[in-house]
């Protein structure tokens, strides 16, 4: 047995002396017997026992080679032959770990525990085996604390079986510290000589920085790799490990690089690669991977079958992922799911029910991951009835204890605006996370339940989760839409507490939050406590500083951007447009616009073209407004005509609206607010036939105005209402206290002269 010195295990090598120590629950207890003797006779040589164990090791673990390994370990403690103080205390401490190896690839880790605590002296053999048994069973907490006891407690050291187990511990935990940990042991094991990492450590090392999320430490193993040692294995874990964290462009550039350096991609790069192209769009580069997977012979691959697909899905190209998959020889779960889902992502929702009710016409059985992909568009097709059919295949397949299938049901009952259904769900769910607090949050948000979605926020106070960024950037924007300025201040409080402050986008919705409750100053301080900022904070506060009305501050804050060669996008020219609209600055607004397609190259939408009309509208120029919506090179929405109706009333300037409306409006306006508000204005001017012509088309069309909605805030309860609402539980009770506060303000009063006005 090799062992590192003390004075390496007592140095500044220890970062947390907590995290070293193993718990009394992983060692096990010597004093129990957990083996009776078993009958029948027994081998009595050293190496008899050796050539058993060897033999039960290359044999699929079964329940009769349990009780063989068993009956060997009896026979080895009748005859003595682990006792340390015998002849053969070496082949004693080697069998022990063979045994040791035995029970853990038989899947008895207690047994092998206990095996474990009764070597006299510790080999690799068995803490690999221990450690192996915890991470292929998911125990990854377990192993690391295992690991640190072997190594910080009895000095054991790893060897390059050991180091990629503990380091696929660490990477699915992400546990960077303790990963950082096992690099430095690592490191110093190399400087000492006691064992030289081989390429499956570099590599395990590079993929457990790459998924703690630290991909300059994963860079900095993978280049002090020699370039003879960069075999494709480390390739992939680089690439992969990039893919990981969402850096797309990186990942294509090293696929290129190590191309050039001449080594060839496998399936598992291909199928990894082939959805990044999909994700950066970068449709060229995809189809030329596809174009090398062919020439590679992988067309027949069924990873990189399914990755095509789900490349072609993320362009849009839906078609040519149908063609990709009606030329696959066979079919599995992923490429119906991925196919599926490719639909509904594309909005193609009928297409994707068509393709699910052709799987199940040929007899495929629906996996979890398919229901998770078919349930949106029961959602989007506002197919409830068919949604809770599937709901109860699930229940019945015992689907519903998978989080994505979960996740899936809340999303379809919110599309479809079942709050009852969906308090249900959610009741019967037992083993809460913040993952599915988060969905439920979303979910009553969905639906407009934004009281509901209050109460599911305080209920997580009373559970053992504790909010993240995504709980708190999920439920600021409904304390903004109903003005529960008192919640929202209240998870402000708690980002401060909990340091999730720090987090750009929480502090970007405290900002939102504020600015549109009317709080301009507290957004305002927010922003300026704010240690990192990104394009989105610079957008929240210019459209701030736009819905306030302070135009020329929104200029200085964009001129500040510049400053720090900031890069705009399209949603802060949006926000310069609107802001330069309400200040009415004509001339900055125009000279923006030009800047936006000149400067910046960035191409105006509708919600650009909303605002130049809207610019022109409020300044009166009526005319100007119009010739801008015959110039756009698309026909324009109804936010853009919305925008020139609405000013064409403010300034009585029907005549050259009337012409365009002519030209335009007529036959293409599906909202009836836009109807409503041309009706209105033929009524201004007195263009009664026109007025009643516009009315009676909303009511062949059958269009309905959304109503809109109000609240009021009591206490933690937020009360929404619209008018003429008689849904409330104290209905009557409201009723009555208004008819009394009536009949008080039609009482005579006798008027104070000092609150009387003066006459002008």
């Amino acid at each position: 047995m090799c062992k590192f010195p003390m004075r390496f295990i007592a140095t500044g090598f220890l970062r947390s002396r907590k995290s070293l120590l193993l718990s009394r629950q992983y060692l096990p207890n010597t004093k129990k017997k957990p083996f009776m003797l078993g009958k029948g006779g027994g081998f009595q040589s050293w190496s008899s026992f050796n050539e058993s164990l060897s033999s039960l090791l290359k044999k699929s673990p079964a329940h009769s080679h349990l009780q063989e390994a068993r009956r060997l370990h009896a026979l080895m403690l009748v005859g003595s032959i682990l006792n340390p103080d015998s002849d053969i205390a070496a082949q004693a401490s080697l069998l022990g770990s063979r045994l040791v190896q035995v029970y853990a690839q038989l899947g008895c880790l207690e047994e092998a525990l206990l095996t474990f605590g009764r070597l006299h002296c510790v080999h690799n053999i068995a803490c690999n085996a221990i450690l192996r048994a915890y991470v292929d069973s998911a125990q990854f907490s377990q192993a690391i604390h295992f690991f640190n006891h072997l190594v910080f407690k009895l000095g054991v050291i790893p060897d390059n079986y050991t180091c990629p187990l503990i380091l696929k511990a660490c990477s699915e935990l992400c546990a960077l510290e303790e990963g950082r940990k096992t690099h430095d042991l690592i490191r110093y094991a190399e400087v000492h000589y006691y064992f030289k990492p081989n390429v499956y450590t570099k590599c395990a090392l590079i993929d457990m920085f790459a998924k703690c999320g630290s991909l300059d430490e994963a860079q900095m193993v993978f280049d002090d790799m020699p370039q003879k040692e960069r075999d494709l294995a480390s390739w992939t874990a680089m690439i992969c490990g990039t893919i990981h964290q969402g850096h797309g462009q990186e990942a294509l550039c090293l696929f290129n690089t190590m191309r050039l350096e001449g080594t060839d991609p496998d399936s598992v790069v291909m199928a990894a690669i082939l959805p990044a192209c999909g994700r950066l769009g970068a449709r060229q580069e995809g189809m030329a991977l596809q174009g090398c997977a062919l020439k590679s012979g992988f067309h027949c691959d069924l990873f990189v079958s399914n990755a095509v697909m789900d490349m072609y899905c993320k362009f849009g190209d839906t078609h040519q992922a149908y063609s990709v998959f009606c030329r696959m020889p066979c079919k599995d779960v992923v490429s119906w799911s991925t196919l599926i889902a490719g639909y509904s992502q594309n909005c193609e929702y009928e297409r994707s029910l068509e393709l699910y009710l052709e799987m199940i016409n040929l007899g495929v059985k629906p996996s979890a991951i398919i229901v998770a992909s078919i349930l949106p568009t029961f959602g989007k097709l506002n197919l409830s009835e068919q949604g809770k059919v599937m709901h109860g295949f699930i229940l019945k397949q015992g689907f519903d204890s998978d989080v994505v299938v979960t996740f899936a049901l809340i999303e379809m009952y919110s599309s479809c605006s079942l709050a009852g259904e969906l308090e249900v769900l959610l009741s019967l769910w037992s083993d809460w996370d913040i993952m599915i607090w988060n969905s439920a949050i979303a979910g009553h948000a969905a639906c407009e339940n934004f009281d509901l979605a209050l109460s599911v926020f305080r209920k997580i106070w009373e559970s053992k989760c504790k909010p993240n960024s995504i709980t708190l950037v999920s439920i600021l924007p409904i304390c903004t839409k109903v003005g529960a300025l008192k919640q929202g201040m209240e998870v402000h409080c708690h980002a401060i507490r909990s340091s999730l402050i720090r987090a750009v986008t929480v502090s970007n919705s405290l900002i939102d939050m504020y600015c549109k409750c009317g709080y301009l100053g507290l957004g305002l301080k927010v922003f300026d406590h704010m240690m990192e900022k990104d394009i989105v904070s610079y957008n929240t506060i210019i459209s701030a500083y736009g819905f306030h009305g302070y135009g020329k501050q929104a200029l200085v804050l964009f001129d500040e951007m510049k400053s720090l060669a900031m890069k705009p996008s399209k949603a802060t020219f949006v926000g310069l447009l609107s802001a330069c609209s309400h200040a009415g600055l004509v001339d900055e607004g125009q000279s923006l616009y030009i800047s936006m397609i000149n400067s910046y190259c960035i191409l105006p939408n509708m919600e650009h073209y909303s605002c130049m009309v809207d610019l022109l509208g409020r300044a009166g120029r009526i005319c100007d407004a119009c010739n801008f919506i015959r110039t756009m090179p698309e026909e324009p929405d109804g936010n853009v005509l919305g925008c020139l109706l609405a000013a064409c009333r403010v300034h009585n300037m029907v005549e050259p609206a009337y012409l365009l409306a002519k030209e335009i409006l007529q036959d293409k306006l599906e909202d009836s607010g836009y109807h409503i508000l041309l009706s209105n204005m033929y009524a201004s001017t007195k263009k009664w036939k026109d007025a009643s012509r516009i009315r009676v088309r909303i009511k062949e069309k059958g269009l309905r105005k959304k109503p809109g909605k109000s609240w009021i805030q009591i206490g933690h309860c937020t009360h929404i209402f619209d008018a003429r609402d008689t849904t409330h539980s104290e209905y009557n009770k409201i009723q009555v206290f208004l008819e009394t506060l009536m009949s008080e303000m039609k009482k005579p009063c006798v008027v104070d002269p000092c609150f009387s006005l003066p006459s002008l």
